[in-house]
Order: structure tokens, then sequence, then C-alpha cells
């Protein structure tokens, strides 16, 4: 609920400095139709969500389940409706600019919503792969402030004519060393490692597991010039230092994608929700892109194929073609000699 107030909060603010460039031609329909795709975006990728994650509860229950089998279908009907109402709002002389806001709705749909869509897969992931990554921006952010406004000397980019390499680089070190701190702390609760899960003895969410190899204690040797001496990390703190490193060195490019938005329309900040501070959006510019890498990084380094996901769809295949798949696999562990092994042990 936090991240949907969020996206919907900042979706706002962006879509109101299109709409007082509309507003003054005096032309239908452009918010109404911008929040009517905001709707079909969020119904699409959290009935997406729920199918994934939840397939278990949305088979128990009648229209889940025709929701699910037909949700694509009315995912992309609804979306249709909105584009047919686009059309027929169209004003001659205006059609220039009304294909402008058209774009202009959908490139904040895939900024805010496909990203903060990510944030949701990170949490179920478990909180760790939520709160660290979020941190480290944050802490990134302050240490940044610090060391630029003690050590600052040289700038660092134009668009934002504060930020200095100093800053940069000292926040970079602390962010990293924040990280690999707080990993070590979170990775030893499993309300923060565990992903959410559906129970269907107690039927309810629970955040309960046994911890995976990348939240338990492990040896580490140090280099050989300190060969005998070992040191027990977390698996996860090697991966935060990776994320300590996007969050101190690609993060900051999303703040400054910000700073180049707002010099584009001469603004200063997207609103003003937060006194002293700007809108929402300038709070969470370097977020969002934060967001994606821990997922893409989750789908590349850490999460091989999901065994729930295979079965859900072999579930809904015809009868002869999971006995095609049963036999074809069958074959295969046999043909390996594992097969003879699994029934010696039955």
């Amino acid at each position: 609920m936090l991240v949907l107030c969020i996206q919907i909060k900042c979706f706002h603010e962006i879509i109101t400095i299109g709409y007082s460039v509309y507003h003054s031609y005096h032309l239908p329909w452009f918010r109404t139709l911008s929040w009517y795709f905001l709707l079909c975006v969020n119904y699409f990728f959290y009935g997406e969500t729920v199918t994934d994650y939840f397939f278990t509860l949305v088979q128990r229950e009648e229209p889940l389940r025709i929701l699910s089998k037909y949700h694509r279908f009315i995912s992309f009907a609804l979306y249709l409706t909105g584009f047919c109402m686009f059309v027929l709002s169209l004003v001659k002389k205006h059609y220039r600019l009304q294909f402008y806001m058209f774009g202009w709705t959908h490139v904040t749909l895939l900024i805010v919503v496909t990203q903060s869509h990510l944030i949701i897969h990170n949490l179920f992931e478990g909180m760790i792969w939520f709160i660290v990554p979020i941190s480290c921006v944050i802490c990134n952010d302050i240490m940044a402030y610090m060391f630029g406004f003690f050590f600052g000397r040289t700038p660092l980019i134009k668009l934002s004519p504060k930020k200095t390499w100093e800053g940069f680089i000292g926040g970079f070190f602390a962010t990293i060393v924040f990280g690999i701190l707080l990993s070590y702390v979170m990775s030893g609760y499993r309300f923060f490692v565990c992903p959410v899960e559906f129970n269907n003895d107690s039927n309810s969410f629970t955040v309960d597991c046994k911890p995976s190899e990348l939240f338990q204690l492990q040896d580490y040797g140090l280099p050989p010039v300190l060969q005998s001496i070992t040191v027990k990390l977390y698996p996860f703190q090697i991966h935060s230092i990776a994320l300590s490193a996007f969050a101190s060195i690609m993060g900051p490019f999303g703040g400054f994608f910000a700073s180049g938005f707002k010099r584009a329309f001469k603004i200063k900040d997207f609103a003003n929700t937060i006194p002293g501070h700007g809108g929402i959006m300038d709070r969470f510019d370097c977020q969002y892109l934060m967001a994606t890498f821990v997922n893409v990084y989750i789908a590349s380094f850490i999460r091989g194929p999901n065994p729930s996901k295979v079965i859900q769809q072999l579930l809904a295949l015809r009868p002869d073609q999971q006995l095609h798949i049963f036999n074809s696999l069958k074959a295969h562990l046999t043909e390996k000699g594992l097969l003879p092994l699994l029934e010696e042990a039955a």
C-alpha cells in the first residue's frame, strides 16, 4: 500500500506539470484519460503479481480464478477502451499537442508505474531486498552532501552545480561500508530475509522460512598476505557491495535526470508536498532506478527458475500434454541414472 500511494502521488506530480500546459488550450479528457490509463496499468501489473506469487489462493476462489484466466485479455480490453476514448477526444488544429500529451502520459507510466511494480517484486523476494537498496540510496545522498559540504571543491556535473567529485567519492565509500553493516544486521532476522508466502493450512500470509545459504554465516579467507585470518560473513553482504556501488555510482543519475527535466520546464520542484524538499518525486527520483537494478540483479545472479511457477504452468496444460511432459521427464531422469536411485529411496 505504501508503494502504491507513493506511485500515485509521483504520477500526479508529473501529470500536473503536463496538464498546466494542456489545460491552457481547453482540450478535453487529458486528466481523465491519464488517470484511467494509470488504473489500467495497475490492474495489469498487480493482477500479474497476485497470479505469480499467490497462485494457490487464486485457484481456491472461483471469481479470482476466472479473472486470472482471462487477466491479460481484460487488461487489453480496458486499455483499448482508453485508446478509443483518446481518438474520439481529438480536436482539429490541436492534434500535435494531444499526441504529445498522450506520449507524456505513457512515458510517465513507464517511469513510475513499471518501476514501482518492480519494487513490489523485490518486496516479495524478502524485505531485505527492499530496505537495503533504499537505505543505500538515502545514505549516499546524505554522505555525498556532507563530504561535498566540508571538502567539496571540484564540480561534478553542470546539471547540478552543487554536486562535487569530493562528495561523489566520499559518498561512494561511506555507502559501501553502510551497506555491509546494514546487511549483516538484517541477515540475522527471518522476517527480513524470508519471502512472502501463502500458507494453505493457516489460510494466511506468512514470512517464515529456513534462510537460504545467502543468509547463513560462512567463513571467508582474506588475501594471501593475511592467509591465517578468516572472517565470518553472510554471502548477502558480498551482494550488498554491488547494490551499494550502484546506489553510489549510477543512482545519482536518476537525480541528474530529474534535474534536467525540471530545468527543461523551468520549475524548481515537482511539487510542494514536503515543505523545503519539494514533491514526493523529488525524493524518489533515484529510488526508481535503484529498484529496477535490484530486480534485474535478483533475476540475473540470485534467483533461478521458480519450481512453483513451473508447476502452475504444468497444471494449466491438457492431460495429454501433462502426460507427454511426464514421460519426457521420466526418460531424462532414467538416462541420467537418477530415477532408480529415487525409486530405491522411496
